[in-house]
């Protein structure tokens, strides 16, 4: 079900929330939320790679056909 890239952007993102709610915590809510926002961001970015990897897949298997 998941490939490796899958496994990339699943890192960046926990590694992003934990970075966020570290700098929330620890030096300045500001530098958290900023951080914050990356996750929305990273996840995002990562159904657009799937989609296109999937279509990439449809459409080889298309032309098999």
């Amino acid at each position: 079900m998941f490939q490796k890239v899958d496994y990339f952007f699943l890192g960046a993102a926990f590694a992003s929330l934990v970075a966020s709610v570290s700098l929330w915590f620890l030096v300045n809510r500001d530098y958290g939320v900023y951080v914050g926002l990356w996750v929305p961001s990273i996840l995002s970015l990562w159904v657009g790679v799937r989609v296109v990897l999937l279509t990439c897949a449809t459409a080889n298997l298309n032309r098999r056909k």
